[in-house]
């Protein structure tokens, strides 16, 4: 039998429906589910990077419930995972496309759109599906940096091609959130296929859903500081953020830009906030130190700290080159407010 031209409009419009239905399910399922906040009112203890937390929970007296490493797209990410739970602790990962500041991409964020490191994220959903609890994603942390392969300008303040706009990025960052979250194959592409993007590159039917919540968070400001780089270039959009955050150094004490990001974007969008990375750096401040605890009790979307010590443990950020600071640390984090671990069922 063949079918008529209304029965086949009537057919492709049911079809577009079924698709937009699937697509605002998805999405509102992963807005609901994928945020993982700590219990209300508390904060998560975090550190960021180093071989080992003995160190820093030896200082500030309190243990860490979320472990977070920088790891290159397409490499190795297991150890982090590893050493998360080797400690009791949440995973988080920061995921750049090259292996540091400066540093040569391995591929740029329209390729990432376009599809060409599915495999890496399926890959990293399956890995991440397997945890058994909630991990994090800090994706292209710094986008606004220069300094960073992802960004959209180079430091001289000239734009680099549009394989690395801000629009590139954006796309790149839903594609991600699309495929980790999981679901039917049919769904992620028909999500994928709402926002002009290819499918999928799998023949699986299904996508594991991994638990993951995803950390947006650029500077408080550009680098340069231009308006193409300002951080509300780089939203990309409610739906797919579940905390915003930013990184925060008492070499650049910027409260009055770190206020703003959060009532723009915590606030306003009503999401956890996050110190995506934070650290003492150059000089003993420790009135820095007591700026900053003072901001987050007076700040209650603030949900995790992330302390930055860096790899190297005779690195710029380590606590014992600042011992006014931490003590101010400590005694900050002798509160209940901090969590050392997170609670069954948290």
């Amino acid at each position: 039998m063949v079918a008529t031209p209304r029965l086949t409009l009537t057919k492709h419009l049911w079809r577009a429906a079924l698709v937009s239905c699937v697509v605002l399910a998805l999405a509102a399922q992963s807005a609901a589910a994928a945020r993982y906040p700590p219990p209300q009112g508390k904060i998560l203890n975090g550190l960021t990077a180093g071989t080992s937390a003995r160190d820093f929970v030896r200082r500030t007296g309190k243990p860490v419930a979320v472990w977070q490493h920088f790891v290159l797209w397409g490499g190795h990410f297991q150890y982090a995972l590893d050493d998360a739970h080797s400690i009791g602790a949440r995973v988080m990962l920061h995921i750049s496309t090259a292996e540091g500041q400066n540093q040569p991409e391995v591929i740029s964020p329209g390729a990432i759109a376009r599809g060409h490191g599915d495999g890496y994220l399926l890959r990293l959903g399956r890995a991440l599906a397997a945890v058994g609890q909630p991990s994090y994603l800090r994706l292209f942390g710094e986008m606004n940096n220069c300094n960073n392969a992802y960004a959209a300008y180079n430091c001289s303040g000239s734009r680099r091609n549009a394989d690395h706009s801000a629009r590139a990025l954006k796309r790149a960052w839903r594609r991600v959130y699309l495929i980790l979250n999981g679901g039917a194959t049919t769904a992620v592409n028909g999500a994928l296929r709402a926002q002009h993007m290819p499918p999928v590159r799998t023949r699986a039917v299904s996508l594991p859903a991994a638990p993951v919540a995803f950390i947006w968070a650029p500077m408080t400001g550009g680098s340069p500081a231009i308006s193409a780089l300002r951080p509300a270039v780089y939203w990309p959009g409610g739906r797919w953020v579940d905390w915003v955050g930013t990184s925060f150094y008492s070499r650049f004490p910027n409260f009055g830009g770190l206020s703003s990001l959060y009532r723009t974007f915590a606030l306003h969008h009503r999401k956890p906030f996050a110190f995506g990375e934070w650290g003492m750096w150059g000089s003993d401040n420790a009135a820095f130190a007591s700026h900053l605890f003072s901001w987050i009790r007076q700040n209650r979307r603030v949900g995790m700290v992330q302390y930055n010590e860096g790899d190297d443990p005779h690195g710029p950020f380590r606590l014992y080159r600042y011992p006014s600071a931490t003590r101010v640390i400590r005694q900050a984090l002798k509160s209940s407010r901090f969590l050392g671990r997170v609670p069954p069922g948290g």
